[in-house]
């Protein structure tokens, strides 16, 4: 599969039908799904792997990790209508493909999450209705697994690599994207904004030498 054929298959899939405001569902763009889930894939963080993807919400992450040859993936939600579309989702993804994955749906706050994984993919909430919700998804992927691919905002870029290093985590790689929010919520005035984003690979230290 190539990222250009990743990207492709991860627009097919569906995404919230009643986006939540207060849970900040927005989809995340299958071209910068695909991007992040590539570079992923190119390091060998995915094949073989078990992932977690916290805030799973539709499962596009996970369903993109799934598809690069991720021995299993765990869909954690707190929205359990959100998970029944990433269920769904899988389904059609494994009916186009002839393949059978091995996946796991939890819904639940994230706090609750307890599994030890190889890699956590997730794009968390930006912190528009809870302030603290980008750093408590962080401490959840830290206790989970030694690397994490984490979504934030741009502009919080020194806070997330110093609280990263103050975990014993350091951050390997970013990338930035102009994100699209399209107009899926009642406040939303324009069909489509674009907001800075980046994307982290983070990584305990020490990790590689354990």
């Amino acid at each position: 599969m190539t990222k250009k054929a990743l990207a492709i298959e991860l627009s097919r899939l569906r995404v919230f039908e009643h986006p939540k405001t207060n849970l900040e569902q927005y989809p995340t763009d299958s071209e910068i799904a695909a991007e992040i889930l590539w570079n992923a894939y190119m390091k060998g963080d995915i094949k073989g792997k078990v992932i977690a993807d916290l805030g799973a919400g539709t499962g596009i992450l996970g369903m993109g990790a799934l598809l690069l040859g991720a021995k299993r993936v765990i869909f954690e939600d707190i929205d359990p209508d959100a998970l029944k579309v990433a269920r769904e989702n899988k389904a059609l993804i494994e009916q186009e493909n002839s393949v059978r994955f091995d996946a796991d749906f939890q819904a639940g706050d994230v706090i609750e999450f307890d599994e030890d994984v190889d890699i956590v993919i997730m794009n968390p909430p930006f912190g528009a209705q809870n302030t603290k919700a980008d750093t408590m998804f962080l401490e959840k992927a830290m206790q989970a697994a030694d690397v994490i691919y984490t979504f934030h905002k741009a502009s919080t870029k020194e806070y997330i690599n110093s609280y990263a290093a103050s975990n014993g985590y350091e951050t390997t790689d970013y990338w930035e994207f102009d994100w699209p929010l399209k107009n899926t919520m009642a406040h939303h005035t324009k069909r489509i904004e674009r907001i800075k984003v980046g994307g982290w690979r983070l990584e305990k230290k020490g990790a590689l030498e354990d």
